[in-house]
């Protein structure tokens, strides 16, 4: 619009200055003397100027008269195309200079003017692939998203822009939410074009959205073969997406064809850590426990975590509180001074009643990195060694404000969650989940630290599970009580359901999009 205006004030300037120009001319009087040999010619200086026009007007038509003939001379000497070509070239000329007119419309922002120069380049130059796309992403910028599906259409139809026409039209459908009709679009695009890195990454998110694990992986692998994803990265995804498929098997009663995932899973990347944790439960049933115990300690020797200690303790079940204290000690060796580590050897001791145990392996945990476990934790020690219960409440009114420490958080939207997915519940990214401290803007999810309601007197009685709950705790409740109190990090985990489908979108018929299906070649659409 700016630009426009621009030119108008230009065209207005020059004409007042040429009748400026013109006007002083006039009033200025005198002549002109034009001597040709023993002719003489005495003119006015606007007639002067007059005359300098018209010979600058003759010198061009002759020009072209001239190449005009030298075209006649060509075609009368066997050139059948040079009378055409002469013509053409001026036409080329004028439909090129559209063209790039109507590119940098269409970069300034001016839809309208766009679609004009696009028509008046497909006048001049008759090449639809180089005017279509144009006159669609114009069409798409003046909002008119009807009209630009129809050159998306038109491009459809030629060979050369058939995938051209095919991605304008995906855009439109991801811009309409009709992910089921996207999904079909980039799987066309695909077919067409294997190694284009936006539609590879297009088509695999959403794949991984419709929970397509199978499908998904083989895109994957087309990622790897294209060379636009480098191998580790796609090794991790490809663990993530076994994970992701085993689950839902396992949900399904699928239990064989789960474990033979999980454990792909697990041997792709063995510091996955819910890929560890649900392949040793999958090894424990076949009575696999020395190789289950393995791929814990594997995974808890890259980072400890209480999925990992819970899915330890679920494998022997039934031992005692000081039998499960000593198997647990090879694993708190990994990584002694970690603060899982250092947290889970307390709870173990506070579940055995060793109670100075487990002071000392907390150490000054609480002081330097205070979370709600660790301070929990303190709690409870504080209550089993009998101090009073200020000094308890103390700990506890400390532990509702602190940090809850580590969670599974989004690294793309710092959305926090409950438990590990492999596609964020907030932004729809494909592993971006990650097991750190959140910042403290995140927001905090609901629920607690599973000892909190149990320190301060609500304890269960784990040996009688179905029987009434216990009293509120007093000052003089027995030391053994406090063994029994449930610890969160030595209790098993369950394993959480895997996120549903996403709802199913309007879907429409690709043969009303893209027109004959035989568009695609044969040898394209095998591919």
């Amino acid at each position: 619009m700016i630009w426009s205006l621009v030119r108008i004030i230009l065209f207005v300037a020059s004409v007042a200055a040429i009748a400026l120009g013109a006007s002083w001319v006039i009033d200025a009087g005198g002549e002109v003397r034009v001597a040709i040999g023993t002719i003489e010619f005495t003119l006015t200086p606007l007639a002067a100027i007059i005359a300098i026009l018209l010979i600058l007007l003759a010198g061009w038509l002759i020009f072209r008269l001239v190449g005009l003939l030298m075209a006649v001379v060509r075609f009368l000497n066997g050139d059948e195309t040079a009378i055409s070509r002469y013509f053409d070239r001026n036409r080329e000329r004028k439909g090129f200079n559209a063209l790039a007119e109507g590119l940098m419309a269409l970069a300034s922002g001016e839809g309208r003017v766009a679609l004009a120069k696009a028509a008046k380049a497909e006048k001049f130059l008759r090449r639809p692939e180089l005017t279509l796309l144009i006159s669609a992403q114009a069409a798409e910028m003046t909002g008119d998203t009807k009209r630009a599906q129809e050159y998306y259409k038109k491009l459809l139809a030629d060979e050369k822009t058939r995938f051209v026409g095919i991605s304008g039209i995906l855009k439109q459908k991801l811009a309409e939410g009709d992910t089921d009709t996207a999904l079909k679009l980039a799987q066309k695009a695909f077919a067409l074009r294997p190694r284009h890195e936006k539609t590879l990454d297009t088509l695999f998110a959403l794949q991984s959205r419709k929970h397509d694990w199978k499908g998904a992986r083989q895109t994957l692998q087309a990622k790897l073969r294209a060379k636009v994803l480098p191998r580790d990265v796609h090794t991790r995804r490809d663990a993530v997406l076994a994970l992701a498929d085993a689950r839902e098997k396992i949900e399904a009663g699928d239990i064989e064809e789960g474990r033979i995932a999980v454990l792909q899973a697990n041997r792709l990347s063995p510091d996955l850590i819910p890929a560890a944790a649900l392949a040793a439960e999958m090894l424990a049933l076949n009575g696999a426990t020395r190789k289950a115990v393995a791929v814990l300690k594997k995974a808890w020797n890259a980072q400890p975590h209480p999925d990992l200690a819970a899915a330890f303790a679920e494998l022997q079940p039934d031992e005692t509180p000081e039998e499960r204290r000593k198997r647990f000690q090879p694993l708190l060796k990994l990584k002694p001074d970690h603060p899982e580590s250092r947290m889970l050897e307390a709870e173990l001791a506070i579940a055995a009643g060793d109670f100075a145990a487990a002071r000392k392996a907390m150490g000054d945990l609480a002081e330097t990195d205070p979370t709600t476990r660790a301070l929990t934790i303190m709690a409870a020690i504080e209550r089993g060694e009998g101090s009073p219960d200020e000094v308890v409440r103390g700990w506890l009114a400390k532990a509702l404000n602190a940090s809850r420490g580590p969670q599974w958080i989004c690294t793309k939207c710092h959305h926090i969650h409950s438990n590990w997915v492999p596609i964020c519940e907030n932004c729809e990214g494909f592993d971006t989940l990650s097991w750190e401290v959140p910042p403290p803007s995140a927001e905090i999810p609901a629920g607690t630290t599973n000892m909190l309601p149990l320190i301060v007197g609500a304890l269960e009685d784990n040996r009688n599970p179905e029987g009434p709950q216990a009293e509120p705790a007093t000052d003089d409740m027995p030391e053994a009580e406090i063994s029994e109190v449930e610890i969160h990090a030595v209790t098993p985990a369950t394993t959480p359901p895997p996120a549903t489908d996403l709802p199913a979108e309007p879907g429409e018929d690709l043969d009303g999009i893209l027109g004959d299906p035989h568009v695609i070649p044969e040898e394209q659409r095998k591919t």
